[in-house]
């Protein structure tokens, strides 16, 4: 079911589809000119949605080394908030860490975007392991 399909009118999309945790799971990003709008579903879930600015991220990536220690966290000062959906403390918290760990792919692979993220997430559990939270974020990442 691995997929990847990409449009360009009258927004960039990019959606993959694949299995997490033998779960249907489908990514979708929709870059609009001023948000950048990131889906990941489950069984056709969407239940939470986030926000985090990059805006004024630019300017601490531009001016701070490049080290390659903690290039797999999320970038520090990249602040989620919750829009919708936030109620059970469990899964607000996986999935914050989820999109800051999305918005800091998207910050680090484009050091000029200014875009805000929007992440709508639908996942099955409320809890994720690592080799879940990995696929996710891999998943996504064959949609940037």
């Amino acid at each position: 079911m691995d997929s990847i399909v990409a449009t360009g009118y009258p927004a960039t999309t990019k959606r993959a589809a694949g299995f997490v945790k033998d779960v249907p799971t489908v990514a979708m990003i929709v870059g609009f000119a001023d948000k950048i709008l990131i889906t990941i579903t489950q069984d056709g879930r969407l239940a939470q949605w986030f926000h985090v600015p990059l805006d004024s991220a630019n300017r601490v990536i531009a001016a701070a080394p490049e080290t390659n220690d903690d290039s797999l966290l999320p970038l520090t000062h990249l602040t989620p908030t919750t829009l919708l959906g936030g109620t059970v403390p469990e899964r607000e918290a996986a999935s914050q860490l989820l999109a800051v760990q999305i918005a800091s792919i998207i910050t680090t692979r484009n050091k000029d975007e200014g875009r805000m993220i929007v992440c709508g997430l639908g996942l099955k559990s409320a809890e994720l392991d690592q080799s879940s939270y990995l696929e996710l974020v891999e998943l996504v990442g064959n949609c940037l």
